[in-house]
C-alpha cells in the first residue's frame, strides 16, 4: 500500500512551490448556489503573491457564460485571472460539422456553445439530417436521470450518430442535491455502442489549451512541475491533471463521499488505490 495521502488544512505551503493553479469551479469555488469564501480568499492570496489562477471547468458553457454565472453566485472576481471551460474546448469539435445539421441534447441555457459556428440545430430523426449529437446535459437535471434517455439513445445508436459530450462530469452537487451531468449520458451512450468524443477534463485537449493560456498570462512557459491542479472530481480533475504531469490536490465532495464519511486515510486510500494516480494532498475545503 502506498503512503497515505496527507490531509492538510492550508494550501499555503504548496502555494509557495507553484506559479500557477488550475482550479475546478463547481465543488471548489461554489456549490452551484453559493460561493465558498475560503476558496476565493485562498485564490486571491495566491494571486497577490504573484501566482496565476486559471479556473478550469467542465461546464458546457463558453467562458463568458461561466463568468456570468460566477458573478450571479457571488464568486469574487479577484480570485482568478481567466476561465477555460469544456464548452470552449468542445466548440473545436463542433466546428468539424460546419455546414451540417446537429441535434442538441441539453437545456436551452447551453445554446451559447453554438454561437458563431455554422451548424443548424435539427431534429434527430433520420429524415431531419442530423450528423451528430451535441450533448450538453439533461433537459431537466432537477428530476431526470440517464434512465429517462435510454430509448432516445438507442435510436441514436441505430442511426450511427456520433455524440460530442460538452461536459464529461458524471454528477455534481447543486445546493445540497447531487444531479446528473452530460457525462452520465455519454457514459450510457458508449455502453450502448455509441461513438463518443470528449474534450473537457480529464482529456488532453482542454489541458493543452490551459497550458497555452497560462503561458500567455505569464509571458513565458510555465513548467508543469510549478503548476497545481485543485479539484473535487476523482476521475476528471485529479486523474486529468496527473495524466498530463501536473500535481493535484483533492477537495472533499459529496459527489464521491457520503454525508457522514470522514476525510481520513482509509477513505482516501479506497478512492485512490493506484500509486501513480494519487493526489499530493487532500482538503476538506480549499483554504489558505
Amino acid at each position: 500500500m502506498p503512503n497515505s495521502i496527507p490531509v492538510i488544512q492550508s494550501i499555503a505551503p504548496l502555494a509557495a512551490e507553484t506559479d500557477a493553479w488550475l482550479v475546478d469551479i463547481w465543488g471548489v469555488m461554489h456549490n452551484g448556489v453559493r460561493p465558498f469564501p475560503e476558496a476565493g480568499e485562498a485564490c486571491a492570496r495566491f494571486r497577490e503573491n504573484g501566482g496565476r489562477v486559471l479556473l478550469l471547468s467542465n461546464s458546457p458553457r463558453p467562458a463568458s457564460g461561466v463568468q456570468t454565472q460566477l458573478d450571479q453566485i457571488g464568486v469574487r472576481q479577484d480570485a482568478y485571472d481567466t476561465i477555460l471551460s469544456s464548452g470552449d474546448a468542445t466548440r473545436e469539435l463542433i466546428r468539424a460539422y460546419s455546414g451540417s445539421g446537429v441535434y442538441h441534447l441539453g437545456p436551452d441555457r447551453d445554446l451559447p456553445i453554438f454561437a458563431g459556428i455554422d451548424v443548424a440545430r435539427v431534429g434527430a430523426a433520420a429524415e431531419e439530417g442530423a450528423r451528430a449529437i451535441i450533448c450538453t446535459g439533461l433537459f431537466d437535471d432537477t428530476r431526470e436521470t440517464p434512465a429517462d434517455y435510454m430509448e432516445m439513445m438507442k435510436g441514436f445508436v441505430a442511426l450511427e450518430l456520433p455524440m460530442i459530450c460538452a461536459n464529461p462530469d458524471i454528477r455534481v452537487e447543486r445546493g445540497g442535491q447531487v444531479i446528473f451531468c452530460a457525462g452520465a449520458l455519454a457514459e450510457a451512450y458508449a455502453e450502448l455502442g455509441g461513438d463518443v468524443s470528449l474534450a473537457g477534463k480529464p482529456f488532453r485537449p482542454i489541458y493543452e489549451m490551459a497550458f497555452e493560456r497560462l503561458s500567455e498570462l505569464r509571458g513565458k512557459d510555465v513548467a508543469r512541475s510549478r503548476m497545481l491542479a485543485i479539484g473535487d472530481g476523482v476521475k476528471t480533475d485529479i486523474a486529468g491533471a496527473i495524466g498530463v504531469g501536473v500535481r493535484a490536490v483533492y477537495v472533499a465532495s459529496r459527489v464521491h463521499m457520503g454525508d457522514e464519511e470522514a476525510l481520513e486515510p482509509a477513505v482516501l486510500d479506497a478512492m485512490f488505490p493506484e500509486k501513480n494516480a494519487r493526489p499530493v494532498a487532500a482538503m476538506a475545503e480549499l483554504a489558505w
